[in-house]
């Protein structure tokens, strides 16, 4: 079992940053998979951005050139840095990792004004 724990979210002006950090129960070093979706109001979860194996990065279109996720491996921790945020960035953002089965974070809300 493992558990992911997010923080960062908030209430931010349009244009504004956050940064968004998900805290993993034990190593990430040889993940599948581990990144961020979100679910916007009335709309489905979607991929925001993740790493996969190898270290590879991949990022849904709408936040291409304004998000960037990370990783450090000594913490078991991925960020995903947000700039540029837009009101249609607004939704709950879920951690998830995909190592021996694949678990969820309990999301953390980001709010961005007009």
């Amino acid at each position: 079992q493992v558990q992911l724990v997010e923080s960062g979210g908030g209430l931010v002006q349009a244009g504004g940053s956050l940064r968004l950090s998900c805290a993993a129960s034990r190593s990430i070093f040889s993940i599948n998979a581990m990144g961020w979706y979100r679910q916007a109001p009335g709309k489905q979860r979607e991929l925001v951005a993740h790493f996969t194996s190898g270290s590879r990065t991949n990022y849904g279109d709408s936040v291409k050139g304004r998000f960037t996720i990370s990783r450090d491996n000594a913490k078991n921790t991925v960020y995903l840095q947000m700039n540029s945020l837009k009101p249609e960035d607004t939704g709950v953002y879920y951690c998830y990792a995909n190592i021996d089965n694949i678990y969820w974070g309990q999301g953390t809300r980001v709010t961005v004004s007009s």
